[in-house]
């Protein structure tokens, strides 16, 4: 199977760094995306979606061209009440995963 597009030339290893809750934010994602590693980390570790939207800010300013892509967890569950908002604002900054 071929390698999506959005990978190409930018990963180090086909590695994807898992979405630790609580322990996977900004510093760790950038890293991982800069080493060549797919960072990702879970909406709800940041409190609310105005704060999500900033670490989102933080990243993309972390990272270059050459840096592998990252990607957010969004919990689909009854019980979250800021996926509709978390998700309008995934697809608004076109979060790559």
């Amino acid at each position: 199977m071929p390698l999506p597009s959005v990978f190409e030339g930018r990963l180090r290893l086909p590695a994807i760094v898992s979405p630790m809750f609580l322990a996977s934010g900004p510093a760790l994602v950038t890293a991982c995306c800069r080493a060549g590693l797919v960072g990702t980390f879970p909406a709800l570790n940041q409190r609310t979606t105005e704060g999500y939207e900033a670490w989102l800010d933080e990243i993309e300013a972390g990272l270059d061209a050459t840096s592998a892509p990252y990607g957010v967890n969004l919990m689909v569950h009854p019980y979250n009440r800021r996926l509709e908002a978390d998700l309008a604002t995934t697809v608004k900054r076109k979060v790559p995963l």
